[in-house]
């Protein structure tokens, strides 16, 4: 299966750019925080669909409720994840740091888009998955230096503000394309 190109990718929020002025519902504590993130959920499911054409239209009501249910959903991983830092922290902080880092990068990004394709608590514990990344671990080494790319791209066109949301909603276009060849 064919991976996403870097171009494809860069073009993908201004294919419907007004569609980036979502970015300001960041300005409606929580509510608007909810619904971007249903709305970025959406944004990852149609990516790892194969769909790169243009962003979605913004369901405010149907994505504030799947933002608030994923976050409820994501609790129990987000504690037990601290429970463990703790537990690193108390044996060693270097430790700690080592194995978070190794962590953040190998393991949190494939689970999460697993979770936020499957919508279940049980996805972020399937660690199962983790065998596609290590199984083909130069295309996930790519995959996350195109995204570290396009992140610094988008991070240069802060400037014009552009940069922001264009940035916020495609930051997770190679883990979803990556999931979708190597997971689905």
């Amino acid at each position: 299966m064919k991976s996403l190109d870097f171009n494809t990718a860069f073009k993908y929020p201004f294919n419907r750019a007004k569609a980036m002025w979502n970015i300001l519902w960041l300005f409606l504590p929580i509510i608007g925080w909810f619904a971007l993130g249903g709305y970025g959920i959406r944004i990852v499911k149609e990516f790892s669909q194969g769909k790169f054409k243009k962003l979605p239209v913004l369901k405010f009501k149907s994505d504030l409720k799947l933002g608030f249910m994923m976050f409820l959903k994501a609790l129990p991983f987000i504690f037990v994840y601290i429970g463990l830092m703790l537990i690193l922290t108390l044996i060693n902080d270097w430790l700690r740091l080592s194995i978070d880092t190794l962590l953040k990068i190998l393991v949190v990004p494939m689970l999460t888009i697993n979770f936020f394709n499957k919508e279940t608590v049980a996805s972020l514990f399937e660690f199962k998955i983790l065998k596609a990344v290590f199984n083909n671990f130069g295309d996930y080494l790519m995959t996350i230096l195109k995204s570290i790319g396009l992140a610094l791209i988008f991070f240069a066109m802060w400037i014009i503000l552009v940069g922001i949301p264009a940035g916020s909603f495609t930051k997770n276009i190679f883990l979803a394309d990556f999931y979708r060849r190597r997971i689905k």
